[in-house]
């Protein structure tokens, strides 16, 4: 299959996503309709092939040379190595919306540092315990620890 053709693929498989996240959105945090989408939006993406670099690299607007250097920093996730390198579709999705956020902000350089920067702060967000201490903050449960 040609690139431009993966190409074209995955980007209507992600514009359905992107579809499917804006209903998502729209309906409130505890609605469970907006869960259900949020499943079929996980569910769909896990199940997707994952993706050459040159691909990727159509669809990040990036050189196939910039995106095999993200997947070896980690911003990118592999999905296997033999016989050639595949990227996982999920990170690839998450990548592409942080990449057009810095874009649309007008980020052009340093890139990945960003991209990681983000990456490293929605996973400590993800986290249960500091999702229940930053509750307990927010409601003044917390105590104030100073040390001397």
């Amino acid at each position: 299959m040609s690139v431009a053709t993966e190409a074209a693929q995955i980007r209507d498989l992600f514009d359905t996503i992107e579809e499917i996240e804006a209903v998502a959105s729209s309906l409130s945090e505890d609605d469970e309709r907006r869960r259900r989408l949020d499943g079929v939006v996980a569910k769909t993406l896990r199940q997707a092939p994952p993706v050459r670099p040159v691909v990727a690299g159509e669809l990040l607007d990036l050189t196939e040379k910039t995106v095999k250097a993200w997947a070896r920093e980690g911003v990118l996730a592999i999905h296997s190595r033999e016989p050639r390198m595949l990227l996982d579709t999920v990170r690839l999705h998450e990548v592409l919306h942080l990449v057009s956020d810095l874009r649309r902000a007008g980020k052009t350089r340093g890139l990945i540092d960003e991209v990681h920067r983000r990456l490293s702060d929605r996973s400590l967000l993800d986290r249960s315990d500091l999702a229940t201490s930053l509750d307990e903050m927010r409601n003044g449960k917390g105590r104030v620890v100073r040390t001397a």
